[in-house]
C-alpha cells in the first residue's frame, strides 16, 4: 500500500470499517482529497484482523457491520491486556441510536463518536485532520 502525505506534512493511513458501499466511497474520496491513504473493509471479522496489524493511524468504525459488530471490534482492540496496544485512534461513525449509558461506554473506549447523518464526508475529513 502506498502512503500519501497529509496537509500537515505527515503520512497518515485510515482503515474505514463500513459496510455501506456508497458511504465508504464518499468517505474515501473526501479523505483521499485531504491526503490520507484509505483502506475500506466491509466485513467485521476481516476488519478486526486487519485492525490488529497495527499499521493504521486512524480507524473509522461503523457499529453495524456483518459477522462481528463494531462494538465487539472496539472492545477487542481496546482490551487493556492487548500486547502491543493498538496505536490507532478509533473513531465511531454510526447512525445507530444508542441509549445514553451504552453510548457513554462506547465513548470511553473510542477516541471520537460521530453520527453519520449529522456530517458530510468533507466534515468527516476535516474532523480526521484534527486528530493527533
Amino acid at each position: 500500500m502506498e502512503n500519501t502525505t497529509t496537509n500537515n506534512g505527515s503520512s497518515r493511513s485510515v482503515l474505514c470499517i463500513e459496510d455501506e458501499h456508497f458511504i465508504s466511497e464518499l468517505y474515501t474520496r473526501a479523505l483521499t482529497k485531504n491526503g490520507y491513504t484509505v483502506t475500506v473493509i466491509s466485513d467485521g471479522a476481516e476488519a478486526l484482523k486487519e485492525s490488529e496489524t497495527n499499521k493504521y493511524d486512524i480507524i473509522l468504525l461503523d457499529l453495524m457491520v456483518p459477522n462481528i459488530t463494531g462494538i465487539e471490534i472496539l472492545r477487542t482492540l481496546r482490551d487493556p491486556a492487548r500486547v502491543p496496544p493498538i496505536k490507532a485512534k478509533i473513531i465511531i461513525i454510526t447512525n445507530l441510536e444508542q441509549n445514553e449509558s451504552v453510548r457513554a461506554d462506547i465513548e470511553k473506549q473510542a477516541d471520537g463518536y460521530l453520527v453519520k447523518a449529522e456530517l458530510t464526508p468533507h466534515e468527516l475529513a476535516d474532523f480526521v485532520d484534527t486528530i493527533k
